[in-house]
């Protein structure tokens, strides 16, 4: 059975940091490169961040320096640490498996992030 539940999400002014979390079913993490992915109101959802099962990372441009993904492969988790956020960061933050994210049908219930201008 599938299951993905991200937290850690919460209010914040500009410049402050947040460090979500994603714990999932192994079936979803095991072997797989995991994502995060953000939805923002009326926008599309789009990809953040990669992290391969062996550690290799790619971030999207908008995040890049400023966003840091890990995994613990032990607890099935995958972690997201955001520092300098800026209110356009502000979305509702999910995980996933990285290959076909676009296309997924499953997905955990995210976490909102707000940041404050």
């Amino acid at each position: 059975q599938e299951q993905l539940v991200e937290s850690g999400g919460g209010l914040v002014q500009t410049g402050g940091s947040l460090r979500l979390s994603c714990a999932a079913s192994g079936s979803i993490f095991r072997f797989n490169a995991m994502g995060w992915y953000r939805q923002a109101p009326e926008n599309q959802r789009e990809w953040v961040a990669t992290i391969t099962s062996g550690g290799s990372t790619a971030y999207a441009d908008s995040v890049k320096g400023r966003f840091t993904i890990s995994r613990d492969n032990a607890k099935n988790t995958v972690y997201l640490q955001m520092n300098s956020l800026k209110p356009e960061d502000t979305a509702v933050y999910y995980c996933n498996r990285f290959r076909d994210w676009s296309t997924r049908t499953y997905w955990g219930q995210g976490t909102q992030v707000t940041v404050s201008s």
